[in-house]
């Protein structure tokens, strides 16, 4: 942050350098022009209090306490609602043992990991206290597929929240699949998950500006990363050496992977430095009958008899083999849960079902069809997907996952699917043809007009210049963005400048052909051009970022929570936009020879200020306004992204229709106009037309528009259904898919790996689409 104390230095002293040796050479004849520049000397020094403040800025012991209590509050009623759709204690864990792995090379020395691990996955608390008993707290789970890795995470999380005491690490349960060790090291992207999962410590004025920094740092948090073998085969020894090195050593860590793949990743790279590694026990067929037979209503144990009796008999059988894993136990469950259904003692069938393979492939077949038909046999009044549609869905989903090599389902990249939204060259056409249109409506107004006078002005109808215009800038700009690195500042400089320069070309071409301009009054009025377009869209672009899809949602919502204080920061923040925009038009006037009076200049541009300062006041409130009661989902972060996108699309068609006509006003008057007068010429064809221009930046640099766009594109091309969220919703609550902070998941990769492998079903032109309301029942699946 040193760098905001030495920028602002530097500009000041230029700016007070410049101011006087302008007085100097040319003089200041009245009062009213020096205290303009005094006053612009003050704007410089408030400039370097909020940079050294800013630079300065941390959060305080308190806070970061603070921070903590209501971390683990808000994850252990996160994963406490997501092991209730996951039906993990209904009616109970399926007891897997797991001990220390017999593997050579894969764990740290017998005196860095401390006495050997032993526990039960039915018995949370013993998960627990086996952990804290680890010297370093450092524990790699790993097992075959399907052999409840995730499951063991999840209810390890939920028995250390439920018996933390004050000072102990919060565990915090987060998918590798977003972690590139190549482009940026752990500590960053746990700040950056941790911030997206956990959105409520991004309330800066309650945990301060650097609470998970300071958490990170200090050993309060237990980061407990799953799937390790999520990532590509060249990635994962690369994250193995970025935590070793990286990463503090004496942190407490959890990490899960299939056995194959770490032991592969550690012949690359090491193991995990002071680490236990557990692995699982097959599950007894004992326990596997026992966890069916609870699980069917009562009465309806019986139809698990055959199959007990046929697993007695054949222990070495391809069901008996089958039934050793995790997965496939609560497979069988879902599949076979309901009397109506297909009856399990058809698995002992060694005819149908010479192989294990033969039996999962079986299991995995059946189990979308068994979920929604038992579903949509439960209401068939409701309005619910039938099998097949969702069978359809769901491998289109898988097969998007697999495609872009990942197991998460953000909404907010959903736009990948769609080629015209991933290219750059044919999303720019598609926003600056969205520039055009939105800018042509408010100049059918003076279309009309000019028609019925008979004023074409040389063009196919008047107007065209400025539509054409805008729409070259949302071009330049959109392609210019993409190609530029995400780095704030500068970006939006050089985005705003590029932006500028192409519809300043555009506007001096129409303008030459239509006989206004002079060939040698062309350099000239271009460089004005450039220069106001820089500046006008420079503010948007600094409020609402690049032109482009963004690598993450934006979090808004609305709260009176400490309303006191946050208004006390809108209202500063409004009188320094105020006073920044005041001084900005002083300076202006004080290189004009007939500099008019002060109070002219401050009367205009104060209350111009007061506007820009209020939009930004009200964002900057709704932004800041998550709390610990928002607990981070998909349609939740839908939401709050959809709420910041109209705000920013407010507040820029309010800002650009504004400066627009401020702009124009003080360029060609020889006073500067009273706020009447600018709001008057802010409501004007041109200036709406501006406007509108900066809505559709503002959506350009949004992620609901772009998911918005993919949604509406894939269910016409009947890949994807209307109701998207309410899908995925309903899959979440069936037990096919799984929810990880903002994301989904399929419930485990088997599934994934499963339909993306499975043939297409042909698609059916049903209008029928179920309510977002609709209720769903429930059916676990192994994660």
């Amino acid at each position: 942050m040193r760098w905001r104390w030495g920028l602002v230095w530097v500009l000041g002293a230029g700016l007070v350098a410049g101011l006087g040796l302008l007085w100097w050479l040319k003089g200041v004849s009245d009062a009213g022009n020096a205290a303009s520049v005094l006053g612009s000397v003050g704007v410089i020094a408030l400039l370097a209090a909020w940079a050294r403040r800013n630079g300065r800025a941390h959060s305080g012991a308190d806070q970061v306490d603070e921070a903590a209590k209501d971390l683990a509050r808000l994850v252990l009623r996160q994963w406490e609602e997501e092991a209730t759709l996951r039906q993990l204690f209904d009616p109970a864990p399926l007891p897997v043992a797991w001990s220390d792995s017999l593997l050579p090379g894969v764990g740290d020395h017998r005196e860095l990991v401390g006495d050997p691990v032993d526990c039960r996955a039915d018995e949370p608390q013993n998960l627990a206290r086996a952990f804290r008993a680890l010297p370093r707290r450092r524990l790699v789970v790993i097992g075959a597929a399907g052999s409840g890795k995730s499951t063991f995470a999840v209810l390890l999380t939920l028995g250390l929240l439920r018996s933390r005491e004050e000072g102990d690490p919060v565990p915090v349960l987060l998918s590798l699949a977003s972690f590139d060790p190549a482009r940026e090291g752990p500590g960053a992207w746990l700040r950056r998950r941790m911030t997206a999962d956990c959105s409520a410590l991004a309330d800066t004025e309650a945990y301060g500006p650097t609470a998970v920094r300071d958490l990170l740092a200090d050993g309060r948090i237990l980061p407990v990363l799953d799937g390790l073998d999520e990532l590509p085969a060249a990635g994962q020894a690369a994250v193995l050496t970025a935590l070793n090195h990286g990463y503090a050593t004496d942190a407490p860590l959890v990490l899960t992977c299939r056995t194959a793949n770490y032991v592969s990743a550690v012949a690359q790279a090491s193991v995990l430095a002071g680490s236990a590694v557990i692995e699982p026990a097959p599950v007894r067929h004992d326990d596997a009958v026992a966890l069916l037979r609870l699980a069917a209503p009562p009465g309806r144990g019986h139809r698990w008899t055959i199959l007990a009796d046929h697993l007695r008999d054949h222990p070495e059988g391809p069901v008996a083999q089958a039934l050793t894993s995790p997965l496939m136990v609560v497979l069988a469950r879902s599949v076979y849960a309901d009397a109506a259904g297909a009856d399990p003692a058809e698995l002992a069938d060694p005819a149908r079902f010479p192989t294990s393979a033969a039996v999962e492939h079986h299991l995995l077949d059946r189990l979308v069809p068994a979920l929604y038909g038992r579903a949509h046999a439960a209401d068939p009044g409701s309005r619910r997907w039938d099998p097949d549609r969702a069978q359809r869905y769901l491998t289109h989903l898988a097969r998007y996952l697999t495609a872009q090599g990942t197991h998460d389902l953000a909404w907010w990249q959903l736009y990948r699917s769609v080629p015209v939204l991933t290219r750059t060259w044919s999303r720019a056409l598609l926003w600056s043809l969205a520039a055009a249109i939105a800018s042509a409506v408010p100049l059918l107004w003076t279309t009309a007009e000019k028609f019925s006078e008979g004023l074409t002005d040389n063009a196919p109808f008047p107007g065209a210049d400025y539509v054409s215009t805008f729409a070259a800038m949302a071009f330049c700009m959109v392609c210019v963005a993409a190609a530029l690195p995400r780095r704030g500042i500068p970006t939006a400089c050089v985005t705003a400048a590029c932006g500028a320069l192409a519809g300043a070309v555009v506007l001096q071409i129409w303008y030459m052909a239509a006989g206004d301009l002079r060939l040698a009054d062309v350099p000239s009025d271009l460089l004005d051009g450039v220069f106001d377009g820089t500046f006008v869209f420079l503010v948007v672009l600094l409020t609402t970022g690049p032109p482009v899809p963004p690598s993450s949602p934006s979090r808004a919502s609305f709260t009176t929570r400490r309303w006191r204080r946050r208004l006390l920061h809108a209202a500063a923040r409004t009188c320094g936009i105020a006073l920044l925009v005041g001084a900005a038009f002083n300076v202006y006037w004080l290189f004009d020879d007939e500099r008019p009076a002060l109070t002219a200049v401050w009367s205009a541009s104060l209350p111009i200020g007061l506007v820009v300062g209020i939009g930004l006041a009200a964002l900057q409130w709704t932004r800041n306004s998550v709390t610990v009661n928002d607990v981070t989902t998909p349609p939740s972060s839908i939401r709050g992204d959809r709420r910041i996108t109209l705000l920013h699309g407010a507040y820029a068609a309010l800002l650009l229709s504004v400066l627009a006509a401020a702009v124009t006003l003080f360029l060609n008057r020889p006073v500067p106009p009273d706020f009447l007068t600018v709001m008057e010429t802010a409501v004007q064809p041109y200036c709406i037309s501006v406007g509108l221009l900066g809505v559709t930046l503002a959506l350009a640099s949004a992620a609901w528009p772009h998911y918005l766009a993919a949604r509406l594109v894939l269910a016409a091309r009947t890949r994807l259904p209307w109701r998207l969220q309410s899908f995925l919703a309903d899959a979440h609550r069936l037990g096919v898919l799984r929810q990880v902070g903002p994301v989904h998941q399929f419930r485990h990769a088997r599934i994934q790996h499963h339909l993306t492998e499975s043939p297409a079903l042909p698609a059916q032109r049903r209008p029928t689409e179920p309510s977002d309301t609709a209720p769903a029942a429930t059916g676990p699946v192994e994660p």
